[in-house]
């Protein structure tokens, strides 16, 4: 089959899952082109900039493909001009939602457009998380192709580093939707050090990771966090809010602890509980590693994308 993949970003991670997904696909002998935008690097810009300059690059793009698949709303407008047989999005959360939380309603407003608009281009939708498939059933009764995000387990680096005693990690953006702010003011709580990871290399941000005792996961709002998935190969139990797709991944006193959102008191409280218990930090995180190795690795998930491409194409 021959792709075109269309994403606001190809980085972020080991590459961004756009970027790994076109990786596999290529190891099975299929054939993937990259459609690479610049946009603005201004914060409420971003979007729109790469959506108008992506679907200008998209018309003028000539090569005819099997499949265009395009990540984030955003990439549905560049998705639409191309040439192919079918048109794929991949929906990763709530889109105008996640524009409401993080930015203003007005801009919510724009977001609303958009994902209308978006989401009528595709031939198939797919999401990542059980969760936002529900609720875009519930609110634009559109059906969405559940497809994981999983994570490349054989490009982590082998760490020789040792645990730092009482360490709790935060590896996300710094903004309102990840929490940052929910974990600050729980700090003075954590009977340890919190180190913040918002804007270090991938492979510097597992290292820290893989040192710490605790990763702590406060979103509001999430689909499937990849930190998560990754905290979980690195055998570092999770705390995270029960919000979104968590529960797919965090079943509660198995795989992690979960937690009400917005609320730093319990987040102390789940971040010391295991600062404490050193068995129940072993269970946890034996548990969660054989849960990802199990079902959110690329040599699990690559048939089922496989599957959904021919499938499409019939």
């Amino acid at each position: 089959m021959k792709f075109l993949f269309i994403s606001p970003r190809y980085a972020g991670g080991i590459g961004g899952h756009a970027f790994m997904l076109s990786e596999q696909l290529k190891k099975h002998g299929h054939e993937v082109d990259l459609l690479h935008t610049p946009h603005l690097p201004i914060k409420n810009l971003k979007n729109p900039s790469f959506a108008f300059l992506s679907t200008l690059k998209s018309f003028c793009n000539q090569k005819n493909y099997d499949i265009v698949h395009g990540f984030n709303a955003p990439s549905a407008f560049a998705m639409k001009f191309s040439k192919s047989r079918k048109k794929v999005l991949s929906i990763h959360g709530l889109f105008s939602d996640a524009i409401k939380l993080i930015h203003s309603k007005p801009y919510g407003i724009i977001g609303d457009f958009v994902e209308s608009k978006a989401l009528k281009y595709a031939d198939k939708i797919t999401t990542d998380s059980k969760y936002t498939k529900k609720i875009y059933k519930q609110n634009n009764d559109v059906d969405l192709e559940y497809l994981p995000s999983p994570i490349d387990i054989t490009k982590f680096p082998i760490f020789d580093s040792k645990k730092i005693q009482n360490q709790v990690a935060y590896v996300a953006r710094a903004d309102y939707g990840k929490g940052i702010d929910i974990l600050q003011n729980a700090e003075s709580k954590i009977n340890g050090k919190v180190i913040y990871c918002t804007n270090l290399p991938w492979k510097d941000a597992m290292k820290n990771l893989y040192s710490s005792s605790v990763l702590a996961q406060p979103s509001r709002m999430e689909s499937l966090a990849t930190t998560i998935k990754e905290s979980f190969f690195l055998k570092v139990p999770v705390v995270a809010t029960n919000v979104g797709g968590n529960p797919e991944l965090v079943e509660d006193n198995v795989t992690g602890l979960l937690i009400p959102p917005d609320d730093p008191t319990s987040l102390a409280n789940a971040i010391n509980r295991l600062l404490e218990d050193e068995n129940l930090r072993k269970k946890l995180s034996e548990n969660a590693y054989q849960f990802v190795v199990n079902n959110m690795t690329w040599e699990k998930v690559i048939p089922k994308y496989i599957k959904f491409y021919n499938e499409l194409l019939k």
